[in-house]
């Protein structure tokens, strides 16, 4: 695989002040330290090391937590459709089944690469499978 010339990394990277603002980045596909770079080099692989600030990604593990949180989103959004098909229209089960599979499978592709991200965040913010824990100092403006 070819290396490409990126800049190097910053000296000052500006990072977030809450868990919150972590978890957004990581859900927009954005490096949770610094919030510049992409973390996905494709749909689910991410890169093995920040563009902009160079925080090592390789680390990360995300394993099946990202496939369970699109899962556990997708049915807890679709079950109320899934109520509301059944008792307030008439139709039938294969009718409801053709709405319903399509739906399912289209939203937990949509959100299988937010929450892969977020979960990197989160390893990221914690500490966790070889992240090193880091902090913005006390007294510094918020930016997410």
């Amino acid at each position: 695989m070819p290396h490409h010339d990126s800049p190097a990394p910053r000296s000052h990277i500006d990072l977030p002040h809450s868990f919150a603002a972590v978890l957004i980045r990581g859900a927009r596909g954005d490096c949770p330290r610094c919030g510049e770079a992409k973390i996905f080099r494709k749909w689910l692989k991410p890169h093995d090391r920040c563009a902009a600030c160079a925080l090592d990604l390789s680390v990360q593990s995300a394993d099946d937590f990202p496939a369970y949180i699109s899962i556990f989103v997708t049915g807890h959004l679709l079950a109320p459709i899934l109520i509301m098909l059944a008792s307030d229209f008439a139709l039938s089960a294969m009718a409801i089944v053709s709405i319903i599979i399509p739906l399912a499978i289209a939203m937990l592709l949509a959100l299988l690469q937010p929450s892969k991200g977020a979960v990197i965040a989160m390893q990221w913010w914690h500490g966790m499978h070889g992240f090193r824990k880091e902090r913005a100092p006390e007294g510094e403006d918020e930016r997410a």
